[in-house]
């Protein structure tokens, strides 16, 4: 083979994108239109729909002929949307854009993540810089949290954002360059079929968080790099569910915590410490969501 036929065999076979939706609004309507500036591709858009009552999934769908509407049968949580959606797609198609309907793209970003999935053939996920509506860098490339770090970071990460273990990790003291990362933000990944399918998906036992922190470990546990590549960005308008809905989401988003580290510390002799972290937990939820809705009754 000369380098003429390597660079070819390089060449991405075809591309798809999945969106989880749930009552989207106008986000859906962004995604769609900055698509088309993102790439030089044709790709399938499947929105995964979890239930929505907005009408928007429909409306899209209907003015897009590359657009397809999949009814997940109800809210299934995020990655077991993911799951069905990507279970729909012809094998045959190398890479798969896994995103929020609330992501806008920015140009040419899936092509820089396609260029360096050609310079990465062992990623099994990329991820680009994500930006917040204010132009401010949201750290979405990460270490995977071991049990001080992700303990450390729970307790103190918002009353002490600067603390020991929520800076290691989030790694926001790493220089800005293309390189492997223990975990990407779910909130946009272009993922490699053969790898997703080697770790077979999500694990759909997360309603919603920290799916993409397990499906990084495991992708990196698998053998496959994630690889944070910040030539591509994207704008993120970042929790508008969640923020309508917080006596629901912050509840699961520590229910994740809590499986995150008890399948990691599945052991007899752990028991003691998964009990402690699931009453910790517990606690820090309750807060949570009663500090939540007074802002949210502040705000209205």
């Amino acid at each position: 083979m000369n380098a003429a036929d390597a660079a070819d065999s390089l060449v991405p076979t075809g591309l798809a994108v999945v969106t989880v939706t749930y009552s989207p609004g106008e986000h859906l309507e962004h995604f769609i239109t900055t698509l088309a500036d993102a790439t030089s591709e044709k790709p399938q858009v499947i929105l995964a729909d979890n239930g929505s009552t907005d009408g928007v999934p429909e409306l899209v769908a209907e003015a897009n002929s590359h657009v397809t509407l999949l009814h997940t049968g109800g809210n299934i949580g995020y990655g077991g949307a993911i799951n069905r959606a990507v279970a729909e797609i012809d094998p045959s198609i190398e890479f798969v854009i896994l995103a929020n309907p609330d992501i806008r793209w920015g140009v040419d970003s899936i092509d820089k993540m396609l260029e360096a999935a050609k310079r990465w053939p062992r990623a099994g996920a990329i991820g680009p810089m994500v930006r917040e509506p204010d132009g401010s860098v949201y750290p979405s490339a990460r270490r995977v949290p071991g049990l001080a770090d992700g303990a450390g970071h729970a307790i103190l990460g918002t009353i002490w954002p600067k603390n020991p273990w929520s800076v290691r990790y989030r790694q926001e003291n790493e220089e800005i360059s293309e390189r492997v990362v223990g975990w990407l933000s779910g909130s946009c990944l272009l993922v490699r079929r053969a790898a997703f399918d080697t770790i077979d998906g999500f694990d759909s036992r997360y309603f919603m968080y920290m799916e993409d922190v397990d499906f990084g470990d495991r992708m990196g546990k698998a053998g496959w790099h994630n690889v944070f590549v910040p030539d591509a960005e994207v704008t993120h308008a970042k929790g508008h569910a969640a923020g309508k809905h917080p006596e629901i989401m912050l509840p699961a988003h520590h229910a994740s915590a809590y499986r995150f580290q008890a399948d990691r510390h599945p052991h007899w002799w752990q028991a003691p410490l998964r009990v402690a972290l699931r009453a910790g937990l517990a606690v820090r939820s309750r807060i949570a969501v009663r500090s939540a809705l007074r802002e949210k009754a502040r705000a209205a």
